[in-house]
């Protein structure tokens, strides 16, 4: 235990008190990351980097919505030479944001780029390395040798980047490491690390520093277990202190981009890690800036938070996950997935009609009930019990002195306070519900020791939530108990996209670190509102409820789209390819599918995806199962219906539900 404790306290500066990790300055432009200076937001382009005015209208309003830097990419030498057009354009018009250079496969691009721009991204996956999806046996000498063809390979770039103050990030994508990764360390967070580092050792060998890095991924736990692997490795290998970009890759639209965006990002910012920030969207650029700007803003005055006892050490081992171990009770712990609890407390006498608002949906021609993907699997009613008899898929909370004056107790389950608890004798025989404050935790564990019908609520008034809802667990960990955990947050009233993002920040955390059996979104801290209002919002919450233990990784309740944000290597609209393939296939529960707008983005970026859609030419697309080719050239307007023959061949499709 003792060496485990000492490598997972490495990746932050303290798991209970606020602080950001102390990095080296990397000067771009006229905008610094890392130091002492504040989080730096950043997008990228979607226009044809040749469009040059088209690029820098896009560059404008980005930068107008917030952005900070702003990455075009240069997939090849001419788009290279047109960035010096794009940066003159701005110029002129009095814009002064630093300019990225995005670089893949073209060391020549990068060294004309990296004289124009203030910064070139190179992706030590495929720069001047190999990905052909080949396993190869490497002895020590021949992986050698790659390694100094890689050097003189790079070593150019280095040189020009010092000469002209021109800063780099090594980005190292899950999806695109090289065969030669693969084949030593796998497809693992230690294979993203080591990629990234080989191209660092080169940097400091030549004396060059102005370096930041990434370690992105589609998997929101692959991706945090990489960064934290990073920071530990940069301090074990005695490594300079380099500031990190924070990203997902291809996290998607709407919420699913946002929720899936703020559980990988804001776990790391939770912990003080990360110095730029890049939310990746299937939407237009400029909508990007103000969601990272949303997710940085919650730590401008997270210094003062209230005193979280420290942790002497740490059963959990940050760079794995594993599921607590829990005890089953009724439907919660054990092999379950975790459970989702809506709050619906604040509708008095609600009706059959108005339970679509947490996915269950009344038939009144027919006298039944139907649910979708995410029917919540518990309603919180509180003081105001449900005056109708309930769908078999769904089941009633209610606070334990209501619940003892029903009639009816067998199918419905009491919570109760600490107070409550010794005051009221009766209980329910299969599952009662117990709510308490992290600072509760010890008075709490002697009842939970001696009770096996019981789980655990568990909140905090911490505005350090996360950490504090960590560290409470840590003491059930320690009292070697089994309690199942649900985890109740809540949050005044604010836009959809705060309790979004602030809810998978929260909760996502602990969730990627094998923590909790469920997740409950309160309404006790917002205002009374209207009830269409409130049932708005308890719409929000339950969609937001599993969309962070999707993206989290611990229930799969929909189809799910790797999706890339678009970039000038685009061959088709994204936004509407996404769509059109979601309109026919998000009836596919728990199936991944990638929608990638080039080779780049292709088969490296959607490793996670069961299938894949990636454009391979103009109007020609090759569709993917896992990795492997299955189509290729195959034109547009026929790749949805051949997409979807692919996965009824595979045993996976299933026909959507026809409703009257």
């Amino acid at each position: 235990m003792e060496s485990t404790q000492q490598t997972s306290m490495t990746y932050c500066d303290s798991l209970t008190k606020y602080s950001r990790r102390k990095t080296i300055p990397v000067q771009i432009g006229d905008v610094v990351i890392g130091g002492n200076n504040h989080i730096v937001v950043q997008s990228m382009t979607t226009v044809d980097t040749m469009d040059t005015e088209g690029s820098i209208e896009q560059c404008i309003r980005m930068i107008d919505a917030g952005c900070e830097l702003v990455r075009i990419t240069a997939p090849s030498i001419k788009e290279a030479e047109n960035l010096r057009n794009i940066k003159e354009g701005l110029r002129k018009r009095g814009y002064k944001t630093p300019l990225v250079a995005d670089i893949h496969f073209t060391p020549n691009a990068a060294e004309i780029a990296a004289k124009i721009v203030e910064k070139v991204r190179v992706n030590p996956g495929n720069y001047a390395d190999k990905k052909k999806f080949e396993t190869i046996e490497y002895t020590d000498e021949s992986y050698q040798e790659e390694l100094d063809r890689i050097r003189e390979r790079f070593l150019p770039l280095v040189r020009i980047c010092k000469e002209h103050g021109t800063a780099m990030r090594i980005g190292t994508n899950h999806g695109s490491l090289s065969d030669r990764i693969m084949s030593r360390y796998g497809d693992t967070p230690l294979g993203m690390v080591e990629s990234a580092l080989e191209f660092l050792r080169i940097c400091e060998e030549e004396d060059y520093h102005q370096v930041v890095i990434s370690m992105k991924s589609s998997n929101t736990q692959v991706m945090v277990q990489a960064y934290r692997l990073l920071v530990q490795k940069l301090d074990e290998g005695g490594f300079k202190p380099y500031p990190l970009h924070l990203g997902v890759t291809e996290a998607g639209e709407a919420e699913d981009g946002r929720i899936k965006s703020a559980v990988g990002i804001g776990t790391l910012l939770e912990d003080g890690l990360g110095d730029t920030v890049r939310v990746s969207l299937t939407e237009d650029p400029e909508f990007e800036a103000p969601v990272a700007q949303a997710l940085i803003d919650r730590y401008t005055n997270r210094l003062g938070h209230p005193a979280i006892p420290d942790l002497d050490h740490y059963p959990i081992h940050p760079f794995d996950h594993e599921k607590r171990k829990t005890s089953e009770v009724f439907n919660f712990g054990d092999h379950n997935v975790p459970r989702v609890i809506t709050d619906i407390s604040k509708i008095k006498d609600i009706t059959p009609k108005e339970m679509k608002a947490v996915g269950h949906f009344y038939l009144p021609e027919l006298d039944k009930w139907k649910m979708n993907d995410l029917g919540c699997d518990f309603v919180y009613s509180g003081r105001n019990p449900i005056p109708f008899m309930l769908p078999n898929g769904m089941k009633e909370i209610q606070d334990g002195d209501i619940w003892a004056a029903q009639s009816d107790q067998l199918n419905k389950f009491p919570l109760f306070t600490l107070d409550s608890f010794s005051s009221i004798e009766a209980r329910h025989r299969e599952l009662n519900f117990l709510e308490i404050s992290d600072q509760d935790i010890d008075a709490a564990i002697p009842l939970v020791q001696k009770e096996s019908n019981l789980v655990l609520i568990l909140k905090t008034s911490n505005s350090h939530t996360m950490p504090a809802l960590r560290r409470a667990m840590v003491s059930l960990i320690d009292a070697e108990s089994q309690v199942p955990v649900v985890f109740k947050v809540s949050y005044p009233d604010q836009t959809s996209d705060q309790t979004m993002l602030y809810a998978a920040t929260d909760v996502g955390g602990l969730l990627i670190d094998g923590l909790g059996d469920g997740v409950f979104i309160s309404l006790e801290k917002e205002k009374s509102h209207s009830r269409e209002e409130t049932l708005e919002q308890i719409k929000l919450h339950n969609v937001t409820g599993f969309g962070v233990l999707q993206a989290a990784r611990t229930r799969m309740s929909k189809t799910e789209y790797i999706s890339c944000p678009s970039c000038g290597r685009t061959l088709f609209d994204l936004q509407e390819t996404t769509a059109m393939i979601r309109k026919r296939t998000d009836h596919l529960k728990g199936v991944k599918i990638g929608i990638m707008g080039c080779i780049v983005n292709g088969p490296g970026e959607m490793a996670d995806a069961d299938y894949g859609y990636v454009g391979s030419g103009k109007g020609k697309i090759t569709l993917y199962k896992g990795k492997e080719v299955m189509k290729r050239g195959v034109p547009s307007e026929h790749a949805v219906d051949e997409l979807i023959q692919i996965i009824r061949e595979d045993g996976m499709w299933t026909e959507p539900e026809v409703h009257a």
